[in-house]
């Protein structure tokens, strides 16, 4: 029955962390009860697909907090609850599944990153993995970049399976344990429908909203149709000071999007070419809680964002900016919870490339 599950769970997990660990977790108690009972293996098939799973988990983990991008749908659930760690938390999780499917240490031994391990009598691989590294999940649409300790990941259509949010060209940056630029998450699945439409809809996301409207059509509660399409792709680039990459779609309206990433060690530099609407485009910039500040430049097409401790940003655009602002928006870090973040919107009324540049301290 495991064998025939990989199938489905591995396509419905990819588009959230929660779900992704708990399938993880749910494959790790099914190879410790073989391991106990001492059953016959499974296939090569289904073990290499827990390989791809448990190393998809790890690459998406910020190593110094546990956390992650707050991908897509996110109910709260935690099969695993051995730890005594926060829920978004999800280093215990990988510890076991590297140690059973690749017999390897995510992190080091000796704290609570392997209480699972402890606690169903799981023996510690000697080895440790390598630290995560640049990453790309071309079935799910997931790059992720990295320079020493920092980390960006660029989300873009590829479905396999429903889409549940509006996050074509999403981006999540996160410097060393901040994460400066986030997704909106969940809330629940039963509220208001200003609420539902709300957390699903690219409003939540770090891209750009064409013309007031989502990047899909809406069919129900649940569904999108007429999914987005990657139109292409820039192959990753790496060279001795930055990584590189980039994708672009075309929605069922005409409008195009074709976003350009390129990280150093103390910088994210994002590029991102709109046409083919008819009203307006707003990038948004959604930032982590904090003392921003915002400077128009007298020539209109080019801006300044600050925040106090970290952050410097710089937006500029080849054509006049014709708004510019911080707005209260909203996040859902826990299911039934949400909290207020600023929300950075910069609009245009043509076609245009916008360029921001962010930078912080090292």
């Amino acid at each position: 029955r495991a064998e025939k599950l990989i199938g489905s769970a591995g396509s419905f997990s990819q588009y959230s962390l929660n779900y992704h660990r708990l399938m993880l977790d749910t494959f790790s108690m099914v190879e410790v009860w073989r391991r106990h009972l001492r059953l016959p293996h499974f296939s090569k098939q289904l073990l290499s697909r827990m390989v791809v799973a448990t190393e998809w988990l790890r690459h998406m983990v910020n190593p110094f907090n546990g956390d992650g991008p707050n991908l897509g749908a996110n109910d709260g659930a935690r099969i695993l609850n051995l730890s005594n760690t926060r829920f978004r938390d999800f280093r215990p999780s990988v510890q076991l599944a590297m140690v059973l499917f690749i017999d390897k240490r995510a992190y080091h031994r000796g704290n609570y990153k392997s209480d699972n391990l402890y606690w169903l009598n799981v023996k510690p691989s000697k080895a440790v993995a390598n630290s995560p590294g640049n990453y790309m999940a071309h079935d799910g649409g997931f790059a992720v970049l990295r320079r020493g300790k920092v980390m960006t990941m660029l989300r873009y259509p590829r479905f396999r399976f429903r889409p549940s949010q509006a996050d074509a060209l999403h981006l999540d940056l996160w410097v060393r344990s901040k994460n400066v630029l986030r997704d909106g998450g969940t809330y629940s699945y039963n509220t208001e429908g200003k609420w539902q439409n709300y957390f699903t809809s690219v409003e939540s996301h770090n891209t750009i909203q064409f013309d007031g409207r989502d990047q899909m059509p809406r069919y129900g509660r649940f569904l999108f149709y007429n999914w987005l399409k990657t139109k292409k792709l820039d192959p990753f680039k790496e060279t001795r000071t930055s990584t590189s990459f980039g994708a672009s779609y075309q929605d069922g309206f005409g409008s195009y999007h074709r976003r350009h990433i390129d990280l150093k060690g103390t910088s994210l530099l994002v590029t991102d070419e709109v046409k083919g609407f008819s009203r307006n485009a707003v990038l948004r910039w959604r930032l982590m809680p904090g003392n921003w500040s915002l400077e128009k430049l007298p020539n209109g097409a080019h801006i300044k964002i600050r925040n106090s401790i970290l952050f410097n940003f710089d937006i500029s655009a080849d054509i006049p900016i014709s708004r510019v602002e911080i707005v209260q928006g909203w996040e859902s870090k826990h299911y039934l919870e949400k909290t207020l973040l600023p929300v950075l919107e910069v609009e245009v009324k043509q076609a245009c490339t916008l360029v921001t540049n962010m930078v912080w301290k090292a």
